[in-house]
């Protein structure tokens, strides 16, 4: 998505398919995107799979303008502006990201690899396995509005984008007045018979730079824009036909669409990564040793808000110095035999040279 820094979103990988990487990361925060670049510098490539739409975390979703003021080297920073530069940092090492997909299966293969099965059907196979959830995963808040589930199993209402392509020449109806509302309503424009954004107010929690293309649409009539409230679904066979509103202008109306995207923010639950064979505590957090954050099953780690040791401080800056020791042992369980040097990144020029300097 579009951050402070202007960026353009990270669509990430196309759902479904098979791939094979050194390290699957379940969770796109802060301290996981950092270990992408630590893999990296010691030559491992990973795939991230995250049930938000972007990159980021609880850091982008619960507070992206919110100011972060003990990262080192930032006297203040925004979960935007860290997410963006994390990003910026990590990219030469080209990590592939699941974006909106939910890790739902997990298989020990017999070579003593892991299978992590999303719910799109992405399956990704690596020797490794981190898992860097925070407090868990993300599930949508859904609109408190009655007879949700037949139009959710018809097709008509969508929490997350998937696939663009689904959305092509429909009617949409978004709804939501933060980030996601309002780069999915721009980003939707193009290829949508029609799009209408609908929130509570007439002001928004989100990117400026957003919040500007947005009204710029609507100025030119791409868009609409309602202010007002959903009151109820209309369709019949799980497909809506409109949503019934209402504002103080205007009163009661309906709004004709195909397809309804409820952008109201996530809740935080562990989900089906606690039915993956790793022993939580009675915290729901993951016991790892403090060498390299490894879990009681070999080749399993965790870092981050999930991972639990004597000592453990739930910080951003925390979880960073987690993933450096991780990306030690990641490689070290991949590469027994291979003597691993420190180096640094100041004067050591094959590490310059892989990340571009």
């Amino acid at each position: 998505m579009s951050g402070e820094s202007g960026q353009p979103m990270n669509m990430g990988a196309e759902p479904g398919g098979k791939h094979e990487t050194d390290v699957i990361i379940i969770g796109a925060g802060p301290t996981a995107i950092f270990a992408v670049f630590e893999l990296g510098l010691l030559g491992l490539k990973a795939h991230l799979v995250d049930i938000l739409d972007k990159p980021g975390g609880q850091c982008a979703e619960l507070y992206p303008e919110k100011p972060i003021f003990d990262i080192p080297g930032f006297p203040q920073v925004t979960g935007y502006e860290l997410t963006d530069r994390l990003m910026e940092q990590s990219a030469p090492f080209d990590p592939v990201y699941h974006f909106s997909q939910l890790a739902s299966k997990f298989d020990r293969l017999p070579d003593g690899r892991f299978r992590i099965t999303t719910d799109v059907d992405t399956e990704i196979t690596a020797s490794v396995v981190l898992v860097a959830a925070g407090g868990g995963s993300f599930t949508p808040k859904k609109p408190p509005l009655d007879g949700l589930e037949p139009y959710e199993e018809g097709g008509s209402i969508h929490y997350a984008v998937r696939k663009m392509e689904v959305f092509r020449d429909k009617r949409i109806l978004i709804a939501g007045g933060g980030d996601s509302a309002l780069d999915w309503t721009i980003f939707l424009s193009p290829i949508a018979k029609s799009v209408a954004l609908i929130h509570r107010r007439d002001g928004f929690r989100a990117a400026p730079d957003s919040v500007a293309k947005m009204e710029e649409l609507v100025e030119n009539g791409t868009v609409e824009f309602h202010v007002a409230q959903m009151k109820s679904l209309n369709g019949e066979g799980g497909q809506i036909s409109s949503v019934s509103v209402e504002s103080k202008t205007n009163g009661p109306y309906d709004i004709e669409c195909d397809m309804l995207l409820p952008f109201f923010g996530f809740t935080m639950k562990l989900g089906p990564v606690a039915s993956f064979g790793i022993e939580f505590n009675e915290d729901d957090k993951i016991e790892v040793d403090t060498e390299f954050f490894q879990t009681k099953e070999k080749g399993i780690f965790a870092i981050g808000d999930i991972a639990n040791y004597p000592g453990k401080l739930k910080l951003i800056l925390s979880g960073f110095h987690e993933a450096a020791l991780f990306a030690r042992g990641a490689f070290k369980t991949i590469n027994p035999d291979v003597e691993l040097k420190l180096g640094y990144t100041t004067s050591n020029k094959a590490l310059q040279k892989k990340i571009g300097v």
